[in-house]
């Protein structure tokens, strides 16, 4: 599976951006996905994870509230939309797919397909 994020860009705090990932090389219509992110100097975090039907969303606590994760099987692509941004939210998203667990998980290990990521810059 290939990934490609996107969206990604600056905005001014409180502003909002989509964040699409699509993929390519397989279906990703039984895959658990997911959105991490990495700041600067710090290591990569989970944001959201969302299963293979949507039935089941999680999100960590810093973005509760303000991101939305979905998912377009038939477009093979997985979403994030991200409102009231804050400066803190500044980093690189990455989308990744999980093929093998079979779980809905916050953990980087989980997850075998990795995308490039697109960066979110939150200027103040």
């Amino acid at each position: 599976v290939q990934l490609q994020a996107s969206g990604g860009g600056l905005v001014q705090a409180g502003g909002s951006l989509r964040l699409s990932c699509a993929a390519s090389g397989r279906t990703l219509q039984s895959l658990t996905l997911a959105w991490f992110r990495q700041a600067p100097g710090k290591e990569r975090e989970f944001v959201s994870v969302i299963s293979w039907s949507s039935a089941y969303t999680y999100y960590a606590d810093s973005v509760k509230g303000r991101f939305a994760i979905s998912r377009d099987n038939a477009k093979n692509t997985v979403y994030l939309q991200v409102d009231s941004l804050k400066p803190e939210d500044t980093g690189v998203y990455y989308c990744a797919a999980d093929s093998y667990t079979n779980t809905v998980s916050t953990r980087r290990s989980a997850y075998d397909y990795w995308g490039l990521g697109t960066l979110v810059t939150v200027s103040s």
